[in-house]
């Protein structure tokens, strides 16, 4: 009985391009255009040019010197990821290149029309903005196109050399201009767009401290992307300055609070110091507990009591009550001042309720030892001190009943009498 069978290598052939094809069905059919900032794959080099996966069904192509060192060495290899921008698409080949160049007006409008960057060296500072050497012309760069960091120190740039944008280009080449501002910008918002794809409200991010405002401090999450914490999200402690928490260069972790837009449509992003690090009352009841004296700052007083922070974020209060021993308190001001170091004791705490009693006079605060008495507190009350001033002689001057310094008179006053 006889058997027909096909060909063992068409069914091979059309296995391999069913999964080839199901292969190239798992990329995302994202559109690019030119002037797009993407990373991509290097896959091959074959002579002249490199091939690179874009993430989209088409590869890119990229002339092989766009990846050479200055040895002429090939700074990337086959899996290694670079950053490069698109230049043109045709249903062939996307095209990419790492930064325009050449020379010449031709190349300075080619770069114009897909938005290319280029590369320019800042020759000098000039009447309303820099002069800029790029691609073998002379162009100029308003000084409101630089990024908003540069204008503070304008010379610092002279020599320096980046990456602009091609917004003019007039007379022959006679009239270049340039802008960093727009690829600052255009930058930003692609790491905005990527940074937010993954982000939610109360993620905790890393950043790098930029600059420092009155009202707080500017931390940048990506390149180009920066947020802002707000002075009262820096500290648990209360600062009057942001410096008295975090400096510039600094490493922080910051807690996402929220994504908003403004009404000129830029992305406002409010970041927080103090909540990536904790809520310091969770641990507030373990750290302290009733009877222990601890020492603390008077950070404000107030017409019933003053508040003594004891930790970052943690203060209590000092009723008017728990003031003095010696006499009845009715101005806080009368005994403590702000920014004084003293010591207390807790009396009550309720993490719960973020309330803590404390006791200026428990710990001896406004008593002084006796004469003669290691250890022991002279305490008096307003009564004794209307009684001991009756018992004077006549002429004789009035002795602090608080102090040591009265009870000695007390005391010599008594041996007198006796004799």
């Amino acid at each position: 009985m006889s058997q027909s069978h096909e060909p063992a290598v068409d069914d091979a052939g059309e296995d391999f391009a069913a999964m080839f094809e199901a292969q190239d069905n798992t990329r995302p059919s994202k559109a690019l255009s030119p002037g797009e900032r993407v990373q991509a794959v290097v896959i091959a080099m074959s002579g002249d040019s490199v091939f690179l996966d874009v993430g989209v069904k088409r590869d890119g192509i990229m002339d092989k010197k766009d990846i050479l060192d200055a040895h002429g060495q090939p700074a990337a290899n086959i899996g290694d990821t670079v950053e490069a921008w698109v230049v043109a698409i045709n249903a062939q080949e996307i095209r990419l290149s790492r930064s325009m160049s050449g020379s010449g007006v031709a190349a300075l409008e080619d770069a114009r029309d897909s938005a290319i960057p280029v590369e320019g060296r800042i020759s000098g500072v000039c009447k309303g903005g820099y002069t800029i050497e790029v691609l073998g012309k002379s162009a100029f760069c308003p000084g409101s196109q630089m990024d908003a960091a540069s204008l503070q120190n304008p010379d610092e740039l002279v020599g320096r050399t980046l990456h602009f944008l091609v917004t003019r280009v007039e007379n022959r080449g006679r009239n270049i201009v340039l802008s960093r501002r727009a690829l600052v910008e255009r930058e930003r918002r692609e790491s905005l767009e990527n940074l937010l794809a993954g982000l939610n409200a109360g993620d905790i991010l890393d950043g790098t401290v930029t600059r420092l405002a009155p009202y707080g401090a500017f931390v940048e999450l990506a390149p180009s992307v920066e947020g802002m914490a707000h002075i009262s999200e820096l500290s648990w402690a209360r600062i009057e300055h942001p410096e008295e928490a975090v400096n510039p260069g600094d490493r922080i972790k910051v807690k996402l609070l929220a994504v908003q837009q403004d009404a000129r449509g830029n992305m406002r992003i409010s970041l927080s110091r103090k909540q990536a690090e904790g809520d310091p009352w969770d641990e507030a009841e373990q750290r302290l507990s009733p009877g222990q004296t601890v020492q603390g700052k008077v950070i404000r007083l107030a017409p019933f009591g003053a508040f003594v922070e004891l930790f970052p974020g943690i203060d209590g209060l000092v009723h008017l009550s728990e003031m003095s021993f010696g006499k009845r308190v009715q101005n806080a001001g009368d005994i403590l001042s702000i920014g004084e170091q003293v010591n207390v004791v807790v009396k009550e705490i309720s993490a719960e309720k973020r309330r803590i009693s404390l006791s200026l006079r428990d710990a001896g605060a406004d008593a002084k030892p006796v004469p003669g008495e290691s250890g022991s507190l002279a305490a008096a009350s307003e009564d004794s001190d209307v009684e001991d001033q009756s018992r004077k002689p006549h002429g004789a001057e009035s002795a602090e009943t608080s102090g040591g310094l009265g009870i000695m008179a007390q005391a010599l006053q008594n041996a007198l009498t006796r004799k």
